[in-house]
């Protein structure tokens, strides 16, 4: 009887032990499944990227809501007295070109991002307003040219000028003496634009943009540090310095990181535009005529990368080509440096530059 006991309880013993170690082994695969299923699912999040639905038309950037409002152009004094200016950092596209001498200004395309306070605000130039005319933006200047202020009377553009709102909706600044003391701010520009009944709710036209695995693929010779010499002026001497980490450019101007005044913000550019073309002087005066029609040659730096292509005047906008196709722009800002096709870009701009 006892034996029949013992070989009872042992085989209970066995048979509950059995389970135990098979309740066990379920609860390890059971843990280990959802340990994975939890990697699997985290590896899928890393891999999804967000695609919103909409793209700022001028810096391509993604936005969750569709895109309305007109850009405005501000003409953006860079008189070494003027600077560091203000509001540069949010600007989409700025062009730089010569004025008189060997100074340079800006032209500051904004339609993304709307800053507070915008300037030194300086004097218009025909080539700037043709410049503005592109985007189909208001043209914001203080001061003319003869010629500039012909177009303007003519509303050749819509524009707004510091010749009529000087003090309304031009401000002066009290660090500063005139000619480089003339603010506006974004709210201004807007009522400027009521003031003189011009619509401001249509965007401009998209320009083109790469995406993301075409940015992977981007390809030329190294160019993490340029350099731009406008006559070998060292106050307009321009220097850029790619970030690895940010993956942008910086700018340098007279040796100054270029910042804006305010916040202090450096100025960091996706793009970055060299383009060469004829300039003429028309009067004593030294003002000049510079051709944004005829396309030439031109280096687009994206990424720490150079490529040797051309440009032409797209509907108003100076774009990059190559063999005839449209080059898209890295989604961001953009900064274009227009040059004097004598000396030149072989002569004018300095890439330290590898292939890769």
């Amino acid at each position: 009887m006892i034996r029949k006991w013992l070989a009872g309880s042992i085989s209970a013993m066995m048979l509950l032990s059995g389970c135990g170690n098979d309740e066990e082994t379920m609860k390890e695969h059971e843990e280990v499944d959802t340990e994975e299923v939890v990697k699997v699912e985290e590896a899928v999040e890393e891999e999804v990227v967000e695609e919103l639905p909409y793209a700022y038309p001028v810096s391509g950037v993604g936005s969750e809501e569709e895109i309305t409002g007109r850009a405005y152009a501000v003409m953006i004094n860079n008189h070494t007295k003027a600077r560091p200016q203000s509001g540069i950092n949010k600007a989409d596209v700025i062009y730089e070109l010569l004025a008189e001498g060997n100074v340079t200004r800006f032209l500051a395309i904004f339609q993304s991002e709307h800053p507070e306070r915008i300037g030194p605000v300086r004097s218009a130039r025909d080539y700037y307003i043709e410049l503005a005319k592109g985007y189909d933006a208001l043209y914001v200047a203080h001061g003319y040219s003869p010629e500039a202020k012909e177009m303007l009377e003519n509303r050749y553009v819509d524009n707004i000028n510091g010749m009529v709102y000087d003090g309304t909706l031009f401000k002066r600044s009290k660090d500063r003496v005139a000619p480089h003391n003339s603010y506006i701010t974004a709210d201004a520009i807007l009522q400027g634009a009521e003031k003189e009944g011009y619509d401001m709710e249509q965007a401009p036209d998209a320009l083109k943009f790469l995406l993301e695995d075409e940015i992977e693929l981007l390809s030329g010779d190294v160019a993490n540090s340029l350099s731009v010499s406008y006559y070998n002026s060292s106050s307009f001497h321009v220097e850029y310095q790619y970030d690895e980490d940010l993956q942008k450019y910086k700018r340098f101007s007279g040796g100054e990181l270029t910042i804006d005044a305010d916040s202090g913000e450096p100025v960091l550019l996706d793009n970055l535009f060299i383009v060469e073309t004829n300039h003429r002087i028309i009067d004593n005066v030294g003002r000049r005529d510079i051709d944004l029609t005829s396309g030439g040659n031109a280096y687009l730096i994206q990424k720490g990368l150079k490529r040797e292509v051309q440009w032409e005047n797209v509907d108003g906008k100076i774009l990059p080509v190559s063999n005839g196709q449209a080059v898209g722009l890295v989604p961001g800002k953009t900064w274009i440096n227009v040059i004097p096709s004598s000396p030149g870009l072989t002569e004018s701009v300095s890439i330290n530059e590898k292939s890769r």
